[in-house]
Order: structure tokens, then C-alpha cells, then sequence
């Protein structure tokens, strides 16, 4: 799987703030890059995420979701919080003023299911993404655009048990997130020796504090699997400060991380490309609404997972300078 390979197949589609957690709130700005005024097609569609404040990984999401309602001429209302709770609260929010449509990540989708029952209920159609690929159906969600985290824990555990793995530290950065505790049991169907590590990925020092102490006390730990790219950064100070050999590999990339692969720090990230993740899940409700399209046959909708390393960095590195990939 060294070249740019998918695991499974990406559906490929031409289709292309307001937060508590600390992001603006504001509807989607249109200077810039073409595409049609805001409103233009008469749909307002809310856009809910769990995203933790600093994460980049959801700018590339929120890019992805903003340049699909230009092109659809969409009024997008963006919201975020990391607590289910709240979150919930930003889904019921939308859900009273009426929007066209509601695009929502589904970590927590016990936590989730009354507001997203109070969508369905007022005939307001949802689709989910990015979390919650096993449980949007039950929630009433129509589609789901994201990848499979079982296969994408699997994926990258048959490769670093193919490279000898024996005992990978799997890093859990959020409390009671499927899609996190997913990837981290997909590697220990891997690799039975896999360790799985609590920390709060709200607080980098933290991270880095915990992971350095675990190291530092466990030397047979031979991999760290971070599950997210900020996740990684912290992991190579840690690293670095324990004086450990662990190999590094991780979920997800943005630009910082793409380099960090090209300069060998990182053995490999598996993507599941958000950007698609967000533009999907605007442009399919924009469908949707205007007429009755139901993509992905009643499956989901796979944006990865894919592997990028030494073999394709130089292809891919670009596009993450741009906030695309």
C-alpha cells in the first residue's frame, strides 16, 4: 500500500460561526473564488460540528462546507462545540429557526439522537458526516459522507504489524467518541498488543506531559497511532523528550503534518479527506432540497481512508498549503 491507495473506494463527486468553542459566529463570507450570493437558492443549511478550538483539521471541513454554498448559493450557518450537550443545544437551535437542512457530525449520537429526532420530526432533512457511520440511519439521518473507522484502524494496523508492530500506544484525544474508540479497536484487531491512552486533547501541554510519561515508563511501546494530526505534533515532542524509538504514525493530515512526512518524523498519515467531508455534505442536502437526490444508494458515502506517505507526499503537500486536502 505504498503508493496513494485507497482502502476502499472514494465516491468521487463533481459536487466539488457561531461557537461556543471559540470560533466566529457568522454566516459564510462570499469575497472571493466565484460561485453564486449567498441565499441565492433560497436554502439556509446549518452546519454543526463537535470541533475542539485550534483543531485544523476542521478548517479544512468548514472550507470544504463554505465553498460548496457558494457554488449552490447557500446560506450556510456554521456552529460548534465539542460537548455533546451543547452540541445537541446547536442542532435544536437550528432546528427552531427553521433552516432548510442540517449537515451534523454524529460522535456522540446517543447524546444527539432527541435534537436530531426534532429535525426529522419538523421535516427538516439531516445528513451526517465524519462520525457516526454505523449509527446515522437510526438517527434519521438521509446520507453520510466519511470514512469507515473500523477499516481505517484495520488498514493502518495490518501495515505497522506488516513493519513488526508488536506494542502501539493508540491515542485517544476525546471522551466518548465512536469514531476515536473505532480506529483504536481497528488497530488491535491488528495488532492484539495495541494499548489504548486517554488524553485531553483540549490541552496540547497535557498531551504532550502524558504522552512523554508513558513513554518514558514503557519502553517496549514500538508505535504511536495519534488520531489526529495536532495529536502527532504533541507525540514528536513527547517522543523526543522520552528518548523513545517508538515509530510515529497517524490519522488525518493538514500542512504542518504533511511536512513532518516528507522530513521522515512521521512514518504515515490515513486520510479520510474533510474537505470533501464538508463540501458532500452541503452540496448533497443543496440536492437533496432541490430535488429529492439521495446520494450513495442508501450506503455511505466513503471520502477514504488513504494513505499518504514518502511515495505521494510530494504530490499530495500542495494541496494542503491550500486548505484542500
Amino acid at each position: 500500500m505504498r503508493p496513494f491507495l485507497a482502502v476502499t473506494a472514494v465516491v468521487a463527486l463533481s459536487l466539488a460561526a457561531c461557537s461556543s468553542g471559540g470560533r466566529d459566529n457568522s454566516d459564510t463570507d462570499d469575497s472571493g473564488g466565484g460561485g453564486n450570493a449567498p441565499g441565492s437558492s433560497g436554502y439556509t443549511i446549518a452546519f454543526v460540528t463537535h470541533e475542539t478550538p485550534g483543531d485544523t483539521f476542521w478548517d479544512k471541513v468548514r472550507a470544504g462546507a463554505e465553498q460548496a454554498a457558494k457554488d449552490e448559493g447557500v446560506t450556510l450557518k456554521y456552529s460548534n462545540d465539542p460537548d455533546a450537550g451543547k452540541q445537541a443545544g446547536l442542532i435544536q437551535s437550528a432546528v427552531d429557526s427553521k433552516v432548510s437542512g442540517i449537515a451534523t457530525t454524529l460522535v456522540t449520537p446517543d447524546a444527539l439522537a432527541g435534537a436530531v429526532k426534532s429535525a426529522t420530526t419538523a421535516g427538516i432533512p439531516v445528513v451526517g458526516l465524519n462520525a457516526g457511520i454505523d449509527q446515522y440511519q437510526k438517527l434519521g439521518a438521509l446520507m453520510y459522507f466519511g470514512s469507515d473507522e473500523s477499516l481505517a484502524g484495520t488498514s493502518i494496523g495490518k501495515r505497522i504489524a506488516g513493519e513488526g508492530a508488536k506494542h502501539p500506544l493508540c491515542v485517544i484525544h476525546q471522551t466518548g467518541s465512536v469514531a476515536l474508540e473505532a480506529r483504536c479497536a481497528g488497530v488491535k484487531s491488528a495488532v492484539p498488543g495495541t494499548e489504548n491512552l486517554q488524553v485531553n486533547g483540549a490541552d496540547d501541554s497535557a498531551v504532550t506531559t502524558t504522552l512523554q510519561a508513558k513513554l518514558a515508563q514503557d519502553s517496549s511501546i514500538d508505535y504511536v497511532v495519534t488520531l489526529g494530526a495536532p495529536i502527532a505534533l504533541d507525540a514528536i515532542n513527547a517522543k523526543q523528550q522520552a528518548s523513545s524509538q517508538a515509530k510515529l504514525v497517524t490519522f488525518d493530515l493538514n500542512q504542518e503534518m504533511a511536512k513532518k512526512i516528507k522530513d521522515g518524523s512521521i512514518e504515515f498519515a490515513i486520510d479520510q479527506q474533510p474537505y470533501a467531508q464538508g463540501y458532500m455534505a452541503v452540496s448533497s442536502l443543496y440536492l437533496y432540497l432541490k430535488n429529492g437526490n439521495d446520494l450513495g444508494g442508501g450506503k455511505p458515502v466513503l471520502t477514504g481512508p488513504s494513505f499518504v506517505d514518502s511515495s505521494n507526499i510530494d504530490k499530495i503537500l500542495p494541496f494542503t498549503e491550500k486548505n484542500t486536502r
